[in-house]
């Protein structure tokens, strides 16, 4: 068992992970962003490293600051709880290469099913039934405009990373679509640093 644990991660998701090591008797390192210094996980947890500003590009998701925090505190492991660095395959293999351990799924998982466009595409080739939608991201409005008029409205923009319906939209007519790509690029930026975007058919009575 390890003996002292990295969350990558802050709220309640960290505090979870932090009682349920403290139950072990597993030691826990904490990360924090600047606003964040005063919050509940960091109080709780043994120690607490400062990994940037605001921002989650500038700190949760900073993953050589993540790792080095790990490292210069003696930790064995990192959990990266969900959302944030949970679904990033190249997270994982970095602290594996760090000569870490990752509290998660292989990175050849998370690269697959972590990835909503080729977690779709792996379900089609295997013959799951899906919701119908475009397999290919959209980066502009053209694309999506071509790919909502295939599948039909309404429709649900979907970030192709991340979880916990972060960044999605739904849209019920053409009009609508500019303005919800727009916002669901820039939220799913923010919070995965992955701006890909797909459409699917919004199911209203699935």
């Amino acid at each position: 068992m390890f003996s002292k644990v990295l969350i990558a991660n802050r709220g309640e998701i960290a505090l979870r992970i932090i009682r349920s090591c403290q139950a072990l008797g597993i030691s826990t390192v904490a990360v924090y962003s600047e606003p964040d210094f005063r919050s509940q996980h960091v109080r709780l947890a043994d120690e607490a490293v400062l990994v940037g500003g605001a921002r989650p590009a500038d700190s949760y998701l900073r993953i050589d600051a993540i790792i080095e925090a790990a490292l210069d505190t003696g930790c064995q492991a990192i959990h990266p709880g969900y959302g944030f660095l949970s679904e990033n395959a190249h997270f994982a293999e970095k602290v594996e290469a760090a000569g870490l351990s990752f509290i998660g799924p292989p990175a050849g998982v998370i690269s697959t099913m972590g990835d909503k466009i080729a977690a779709k595409k792996l379900a089609i080739d295997s013959g799951v039934p899906t919701v119908p939608g475009h397999s290919d991201p959209v980066v502009n409005l053209e694309q999506a405009r071509e790919a909502a008029e295939v599948v039909g409205y309404p429709v649900l923009l979907k970030p192709a990373s991340g979880g916990g319906g972060k960044g999605m939209r739904v849209v019920e007519k053409e009009q609508d679509l500019g303005s919800a790509l727009q916002l669901c690029q820039q939220e799913t930026q923010k919070s995965f640093a992955d701006d890909r975007i797909f459409v699917e058919r919004y199911l209203t009575r699935p």
